[in-house]
């Protein structure tokens, strides 16, 4: 058979031992087991062919991303930088840390200039945009260092809702960090799943606690954990597969 007498795509189980899913012949194992989707669709026959760019696989009905040309990253943006490719101001920004990629990559949302933290970068452009808007309301956990000693009726407040000049907002989950305390200020942990500018910031200096040092620790299913300010590194197949659910979710449910 000649190269144009092939047929169209890759063969899946080549497919996934590319993203890293398993060996060809365990992906085989796996499509034979009734454990591979493609676009939806359970997949057992071992000559099936995909797109990769195209067709959405999953495995135990978590998504796979077999594209070899997408690229997530999370980067823990230090204080100090801006969340654009390009400041027209001359301030440092992520171009600091894109440079270092053979693809283009964009920030998914932002981080204020003063705000460390958890922040995305991809070249998938469908990602970055249900992740981005406002409809999809992606939760994000916050640490700051607050002014003052927070008691427990404040926080209920935070919990309850209350008034900014934009409209009502109000916490999906706020705690006092146990062990956080520091002479005339305390360390509060806030989840929040709106997008609204500084809204963090804004919401704690609405209850007389101005935030003093602000930084993102969780976007989603994902966690900072110990990646050191200023670096970059790729998201795991299961962090990628995590996000991939949601995404898709939210895609089906629209």
């Amino acid at each position: 058979m000649s190269a144009a007498d092939e047929p169209a795509g890759e063969r899946l189980q080549k497919v996934l031992a590319a993203a890293g899913v398993a060996s060809r012949r365990v992906s085989e194992d796996l499509m034979a087991a009734g454990r591979v989707a493609v676009n939806g669709r359970v997949v057992t026959e071992p000559g099936t062919r995909v797109d990769p760019a195209t067709d959405e696989v999953a495995v135990d009905g978590v998504p796979v991303e077999v594209d070899p040309e997408r690229r997530t990253v999370m980067l823990h943006k230090p204080t100090g930088v801006v969340s654009t490719m390009q400041d027209d101001r001359g301030r440092p920004d992520l171009r600091t840390f894109t440079d270092a990629y053979e693809e283009r990559l964009f920030n998914v949302g932002r981080l204020d200039t003063d705000t460390s933290g958890l922040l995305l970068l991809t070249n998938d452009g469908n990602l970055a945009q249900v992740l981005s808007h406002p409809s999809f309301g992606v939760p994000k956990t916050y640490i700051a260092l607050v002014t003052g000693a927070v008691k427990g009726p404040t926080l209920a407040r935070l919990r309850q809702g209350i008034e900014l000049e934009d409209g009502p907002i109000a916490a999906d989950k706020v705690r006092i960090v146990p062990n956080g305390a520091r002479p005339g200020a305390t360390l509060v942990e806030l989840t929040i799943h709106s997008g609204r500018n500084r809204i963090v910031r804004r919401m704690l200096d609405a209850v007389g606690h101005p935030v003093r040092d602000l930084a993102r620790r969780e976007f989603g299913p994902l966690k900072l954990g110990d990646l050191p300010a200023g670096r970059a590194r790729d998201l795991s197949a299961a962090e990628l597969g995590a996000l991939l659910t949601l995404v898709r979710r939210d895609r089906s449910d629209a």
